[in-house]
Formats: C-alpha cells, sequence, structure tokens
C-alpha cells in the first residue's frame, strides 16, 4: 500500500542512491552513553560511595556518575559498525560488576523504592573548582526539580552521519558542502525529530509503570491506575519516563528553544542561562555560606534544558555547549528518548541500534520546513500522548492541524525508511537494516510486540510488583556478565589502567586550582558571558 509520498525525500533517496558514493549512508559514528542505579542485593538504592576502582568520576573517559552518586553512567566510544559499539557496552558493565561486590545496576528507567528525596545521594566529583560546580549543578536541580525525577534512567543514542555522506547530500540540495550545510540540515533533522520522533516512545518505551515511592515522592497530581501491588501505570502507556510525570516537567513547559536555525538555538537557550526567574531566586543561591545552586537564572547550564534529541560539538575545555556550536557548528546528534530496555542486559540492543541510524537518516533526507511556537505545542502534545496512551487502540495524533491514526502515520513512516534500509544493507545478504526495520514493523501491526506491553504481561503472569519484576531482571542481568565466558581481559585491563589513570589526573586538576570556588564561578560565568 502507498502512503503519504513526499517528493522531495524520495528525489533526495534516488540522488543518493544513484550517486556513485558505494556505501553513502554506511560508517556513520555511534557511540551510547546508559545509566544505571546501583542498588542492594534487596534493590535498596546504593548508600555506598562510588567504587575508587572504577576511577574518578571526574575524568574517567567510560566510567561516571549522572544526578547521583548511585546513579552509574557507561560511556563508549564512538564506533562505525553497531557491534563494536555493543561489544564495548559489553565489556564495560562485567567491568564494573567486577567492583560493585553484591551491588546491582537497575535493569529498568525508573527508580527503584527510595523513601524520600534524602535518600538519593548527590554525585560528587572531588574538591576541584570544576568537581564542585558539578556537584551544586546537582544540588540545584534537586532544589528545583526535586531528587526523584532526577533517579530516572535513560539510553543516550550518539550519532553523526559518515564524511562521505555529506558531498553526496550537499550535491542534492545544489550548494557546497561546508560546515554551515551541516549544521543547517542538522537541525533539519532535529525540527523533524519533533515531528515524528513519538514513533521511538511507542517502539521502544518500556515505563509503563511506577512504583508507589516514586508517586508518593515526586509529589504530582497523576491519573495513573492501580495495577499490582505497589505499582501505578497507565494501561496503554509507552515512556512514563518521557512523560509529564517524567522529563516533561512543568517547571519547564514554558521553555522554548527554536531548532529552526543555529543562531536561534544559540540565542534562546543563553537567554535561559542568564535571566533570573522569581522562583528560583526564593530558594537562594549560596545561603548560610553553603550553595543550594550555581544561580537563580531560569537555566543554570546548558545542560538543565531537557530536550528528546540535543545538536552537540566536542567541546574544548572550560567551553560551553553554546560556545562550541557558534565556533565550529554541530558534529553530531544526541538522542535522549530512549528507555533502558530491561529486556536487554545492556540496555538497549543491536536491532534498535540501527533502526535509530535509518530513522535518523530519514529526519535528515526529508523536508523539514521551520517550527513556530504553534507549532511546538502541537508536537510536543504528540510526544506527551504516545507517552501515555501510545498502545491505546485507535489513537490519533494531530498532523498539520488533522486528526491521523498514529498506526496509519507510523506504517508510512516505516515504508519511507525501506529505502534507507535498503543502502544501509549496502549488498550485505543478511539484510540487517530490512531485519530491523521488519520487527519495528511486527509491533505497530501488533501492540503486544511492544516493550511496554511485554513488560506488562510478564508482571501480571507472574504476580509481580513493578520493584519484583525489575529486581528479579537486574539479577538476572548480573548472573550474565559474571557468566560470560571468556572476558575480554585485555580490554577489561584497558578499562583498569584507565580507571587508575583518571584518578590522577583528577588530583592533577585539584592541585592546579589557584582560586577559590566563589571566584571559580565568577570567572566562568563572566568569560561566557563576554563570547
Amino acid at each position: 500500500m502507498t502512503r503519504g509520498i513526499d517528493q522531495t525525500f524520495e528525489r533526495r533517496l534516488a540522488g543518493l542512491v544513484n550517486s556513485r558514493e558505494q556505501g553513502v549512508l554506511n560508517g556513520g559514528r555511534k557511540g551510547i552513553e546508559k545509566e544505571s542505579l546501583r542498588v542492594t542485593p534487596e534493590g535498596r538504592l546504593a548508600q555506598t560511595m562510588h567504587p575508587q576502582a572504577l576511577g574518578s568520576t571526574l575524568t574517567n573517559e567510560h566510567i561516571t556518575t549522572d544526578y547521583s552518586e548511585a546513579l552509574i553512567e557507561l560511556v563508549t566510544p564512538t564506533f562505525k559498525e553497531s557491534w563494536e559499539l555493543l561489544q564495548f557496552l559489553c565489556d564495560l558493565h562485567q567491568f564494573v560488576y567486577r567492583h560493585i561486590g553484591d551491588e546491582l545496576l537497575w535493569a529498568t528507567s525508573m527508580p527503584t523504592d527510595i523513601k524520600n528525596d534524602a535518600e538519593i545521594p548527590i554525585a560528587r566529583f572531588g574538591r576541584s573548582n570544576i568537581g564542585q560546580m558539578k556537584e551544586v549543578y546537582r544540588l540545584g536541580l534537586g532544589h528545583r526539580y526535586g531528587r526523584m525525577m532526577q533517579a530516572i534512567s535513560g539510553v543516550h543514542f550518539n550519532y553523526s552521519f559518515p564524511e562521505h555522506f555529506w558531498p553526496v547530500l550537499a550535491e542534492l540540495h545544489k550548494t557546497k558542502d561546508d560546515q554551515a550545510f551541516r549544521s543547517d540540515r542538522y537541525f533539519a533533522l532535529l525540527r523533524n525529530y519533533r515531528r515524528y520522533g513519538w514513533l521511538i516512545l511507542y517502539l521502544f518505551g518500556n515505563s509503563p509503570c511506577v512504583s508507589d515511592s516514586f508517586i508518593t515522592n515526586l509529589g504530582r497530581e497523576h491519573t495513573l491506575k492501580r495495577f499490582t501491588r505497589d505499582t501505578w501505570y497507565e494501561p496503554y502507556a509507552t515512556s512514563l519516563r518521557m512523560s509529564d510525570l517524567g522529563y516533561r516537567n512543568k517547571n519547564q513547559a514554558t521553555v522554548n528553544i527554536s531548532v529552526n536555525n543555529i543562531d536561534d538555538y544559540v540565542r534562546d537557550l543563553s537567554r535561559l542561562i542568564t535571566v533570573p526567574s522569581a522562583e528560583y531566586q526564593r530558594i537562594g543561591v549560596k545561603v548560610d555560606g553553603k550553595y543550594k545552586q550555581l544561580n537563580a537564572n531560569l537555566l543554570q547550564i546548558e545542560n538543565e534544558y531537557y530536550s528528546f534529541i540535543r545538536p552537540k560539538r566536542v567541546v574544548r575545555s572550560g567551553e560551553r555547549p553554546t560556545q562550541a556550536l557558534k565556533r565550529a557548528g554541530v558534529e553530531y546528534v544526541e538522542v535522549r528518548a530512549l528507555d533502558v530496555s530491561a529486556f536487554d542486559p545492556v540496555g538497549v540492543n543491536q536491532h534498535k541500534l540501527r533502526f535509530l541510524e535509518a530513522f535518523l537518516a530519514l529526519c535528515v533526507l526529508k523536508e523539514s520546513a521551520p517550527i513556530d511556537s504553534k507549532d511546538d505545542d502541537i508536537l510536543d502534545g504528540n510526544h506527551v500522548l504516545v507517552a501515555h496512551r501510545g498502545r491505546e487502540l485507535g489513537l490519533s495524533l494531530n498532523r498539520n492541524g488533522r486528526a491521523l491514526s498514529m498506526s496509519e502515520w507510523s506504517l508510512e513512516l516505516l515504508d519511507s525508511m525501506q529505502g534507507i534500509c535498503e543502502l544501509l544493507d549496502n549488498n550485505d545478504k543478511q539484510k540487517p537494516y530490512a531485519a530491523a526495520l521488519e520487527i519495528q514493523r511486527a509491533k505497530v501491526i501488533n501492540v503486544a510486540l511492544t516493550p511496554s506491553a511485554r513488560t506488562l504481561v510478564e508482571m501480571s503472569s507472574n504476580d509481580q510488583s513493578f520493584t519484583e519484576f525489575a529486581l528479579h531482571t537486574s539479577i538476572s542481568h548480573k548472573a550474565y556478565f559474571l557468566d560470560l565466558y571468556p572476558p575480554n581481559e585485555h580490554r577489561l585491563n584497558e578499562f583498569k589502567a584507565e580507571a587508575e589513570a583518571s584518578l590522577r589526573r583528577r588530583d592533577e586538576i585539584e592541585a592546579a586550582d589557584k582560586i577559590n570556588f566563589d571566584e571559580f564561578l565568577v570567572r566562568y560565568f563572566a568569560s561566557n558571558d563576554a563570547a
């Protein structure tokens, strides 16, 4: 069946197919950042410090923490092949499990039972000024949004298109391949992700329920229903993590950042980190000699802005994300809407990575008109609706002011990806990208195949609460990693060496500080204001 046709997209796809560049879409750089709470064997949040054997959270390239001292973040380098990325991530898990004793890595995005905010320890980064800044920033997040929200875990997918793709795309656009063009196309991708990214929540969302303690401590109104004991859920939810109970919270409901071009994006984000907030001024910045937040602005720093996807460039020492973008443009995108997959020990699988790669190619190739504030509200509404009700039979979304069946729109997008997957398969007889696409198509046709549906069925079948399900899964994942044989001893030794070297780098940074923290902050914000 032929659904809606985007003729501009079809021309661009045909241009890629007919180009002289073999494997025009192959070789894009892929990386993962995966968060996991450390918990006790009973499923309580770990109160122990980040193990020293894992290195310094400030300077270790691969193992750090996110918001909490108990929230480990594993960071891979970028790879051209997804299997290499997953092998590295698997090796990282093995290394971590060798150094956390009887503790577990929580297998789901939504947190374990936590009594109150005080039970969530803020991440520590050492005595250096930059380490203190990271800690105070997290204190500020806790005061602004509550620590419970910050205990939610996720998977971030970092992606950049291969170098040989850009000259071909520029020729199709009848322009030169330079950084301005690349940034422009990455922003086109960002706009289309806002249009179509709800599909990612449907296909991969795996947080349809939460524990009692999450709802109690979050302190927000909700429409959840009782599921199993100690568990609340939305009957058709896909990703409560990405709903208004998670990161789409009321505090940032009025925060609008334009993705129409890099200048508008930097302008809007820069404004938010310089404009004071009356609400946050009431919290105070330095109270009784102790910092409660970095400042009282709408955002303390750029990273406080929660979004489904971000334009990124590797920053230089002391540089802010907006400065890096102004200096050299967009280098890659960070997809932040992925729940941790309880059905995959490393939290993600190869079919998902291949689909995401093809989906981002779809977003960069399709026509992408500017988005105004009215459009923004509609597009955000589609994401929130799918997060809460994505598996509801007959659900309709708003496309250009008209209601359209979510399943029909989904299949239309998947049909458009067929040619992209054929390009990515590049004569591979196994057709792995086409296979990944068909797995997702099956989820649209049969909602029971979605991770969120599978989670609820498993809990119901085993008469498990959310916490019991997640704990059982976490225990099985630990056994999986500890039983893997033979381990990659060469890589594990590399991780050990990096951990030891990171401790030395942290000590060097601390020793190099010549000013106090107050002056450091003044200089940091002043230098960035002047940039």
